[in-house]
């Protein structure tokens, strides 16, 4: 029996973190587009709709303990791996469904009702009826006042590459195999195709990083990417329709600096969006402004609005951390809106300030350095950073919330370097949400956690070795494999040292370890 209703399942996703699924990062977004969020302070309830790998449900599970968490997938791969990892940190917060969106849809799970509910890419990888019991499982289970996070293939960024896709799909049919060979298979078709100068890519030149991605990439996500039978891109109006009989309104883009229209809309693409009445219209059509390709979409169930007043309470307790070091910060911000170049006399003075240890908004408004700063510019310099990966959000309860689950967790993810690179995130108790690490970050942390007496660079690197050298990992200075244990050794020594310095301060301000 076929149970896969056309989604490629014989080849695992990849592992991937995705910081917007965050009931924290969430809530700011709607703060900042101006909604009442959920109060996370108390417990309250979260479902993620499609796991995959589980590292996503798993690490805001330990970094939330307020949060009982619910997730589900229909491939039991994926679910056997994700309760290995919760298990092996000890959570007690999260529940790992083997469901199909059908069974889930139609109640036969008992679930309580939930605060959050959210999915990452699969609502347009997955056949109408299937997204049909996604909406009826939110109708079912959202409360009034939920937040639903739905990212997803987007029209009009993916036109050009349609009949890429259908090209690989119609090849594979004619060629069984295991999806990820079918996608090794197609890409050497394609590329044939390519170098006879077919008419469609000489016309479309915007697919070369398309045919790159396909020669390099990882066959987990092009498996998942391009070989769903029932995969379709759609436009921004289509997806709110179908939310819209849950009841859900749309509120705004977790790809938090579309909040600022005037730092990146002309004068005449404002005015001609403020002539469109209809919301989802103004969507779509600035998706045509930016050829979107993938939207990261929020909605609420009874969204509230809230005035000024009740705004500024919220961001008061709302606070910013750095995830790089200071000296990294860079103000020349490369973002879907486009580049946003920060000046250094408005960024500086905040980025000095959180530097030194994590503020809530409220508190950076009492540093002399800041006066006369308002919410509001506050937010939109934390947008920003956020945007560009060098700021994390938090609420004031973070700093209080308990970590060890959280430091769990990173240990059992950063003993996963003893087999594969797989799992390349941490969770952060502070954030309630997790920050990318590298293999050299996760291998150091796992042997300062193995060796907690042991604080010099050279003695961490000797343990490290000893995991690392087996494997048949080697160092690489200048594009080059050292050889030998005293060069690796040496070489991880000077790496270990630069990390101790800056790294490991900022994993404690985020309360990592």
């Amino acid at each position: 029996m076929d149970w896969t209703a056309g989604y490629a399942s014989d080849v695992e996703y990849t592992a991937g973190f995705y910081r917007e699924q965050s009931p924290v990062f969430l809530n700011f977004a709607c703060v900042l587009n101006g909604y009442e969020p959920i109060a996370l302070n108390k417990p309250y309830t979260y479902f993620e709709l499609g796991f995959g790998r589980g590292l996503t449900a798993n690490i805001l599970a330990a970094s939330n303990p307020n949060g009982q968490f619910y997730a589900a997938d229909f491939n039991p791969a994926h679910v056997a791996g994700a309760r290995q990892l919760a298990e092996s940190a000890q959570l007690s917060n999260i529940t790992l469904l083997e469901n199909s969106f059908a069974e889930l849809a139609e109640g036969k799970v008992e679930l309580p009702q939930f605060d959050f509910i959210t999915l990452h890419g699969i609502y347009t990888w997955v056949t109408a009826e299937n997204r049909q019991h996604i909406a009826n499982f939110i109708a079912r289970y959202l409360k009034p006042g939920g937040i639903v996070y739905i990212s997803y293939n987007a029209m009009p960024g993916w036109a050009t590459a349609l009949p890429l896709q259908r090209l690989l799909v119609e090849h594979a049919d004619l060629h069984p195999n295991r999806s990820d060979m079918q996608i090794n298979e197609g890409a050497e078709f394609i590329e044939k195709i390519n170098q006879m100068q077919a008419n469609y890519f000489v016309a479309n030149p915007a697919l070369k990083g398309r045919l790159e991605m396909l020669k390099n990439g990882s066959r987990n996500y092009l498996v998942h990417e391009y070989m769903h039978k029932h995969w379709q891109p759609m436009y921004h109006v289509d997806v709110a329709r179908d939310m819209a009989v849950a009841k859900l309104d749309y509120i705004g883009s977790a790809d938090l600096p579309f909040a600022y229209q005037a730092l990146y809309l002309s004068p005449e693409r404002l005015a001609m969006l403020n002539s469109v009445s209809d919301r989802s219209l103004r969507e779509t059509i600035m998706d045509y402004f930016f050829n979107t390709a993938f939207r990261k979409d929020i909605f609420m169930r009874g969204a509230r609005r809230i005035n000024a007043i009740r705004q500024s309470e919220c961001l008061a307790g709302i606070g910013m951390a750095l995830v790089v070091n200071r000296e990294n910060i860079n103000l020349t911000m490369k973002l879907t809106v486009g580049e946003v170049n920060g000046k250094e006399e408005v960024y500086g003075p905040v980025i000095d300030a959180i530097a030194k240890q994590p503020q809530t908004m409220g508190e950076l408004g009492s540093v002399p350095a800041l006066a006369g700063q308002t919410y509001g510019n506050l937010t939109q310099i934390a947008s920003m950073l956020v945007a560009s990966n060098q700021a994390g959000i938090f609420f004031s309860h973070g700093m209080q919330v308990a970590t060890d689950a959280a430091k769990r967790l990173n240990r059992a993810i950063a003993a996963q370097t003893r087999y594969s690179d797989e799992y390349q995130a941490f969770s952060s108790p502070l954030l309630g949400n997790g920050i990318s690490v590298n293999f050299l970050e996760r291998v150091l942390y796992l042997m300062m956690v193995q060796n907690p007496k042991m604080s010099d660079a050279a003695s961490l690197a000797k343990e490290a070795w000893k995991m690392m050298g087996p494997q048949g990992r080697r160092m690489i200075v200048d594009g080059k494999s050292l050889e030998g244990d005293e060069a690796n050794i040496a070489e991880l020594t000077k790496q270990f040292d630069v990390l101790l310095k800056n790294r490991v301060p900022l994993w404690k301000q985020l309360r990592m370890m």
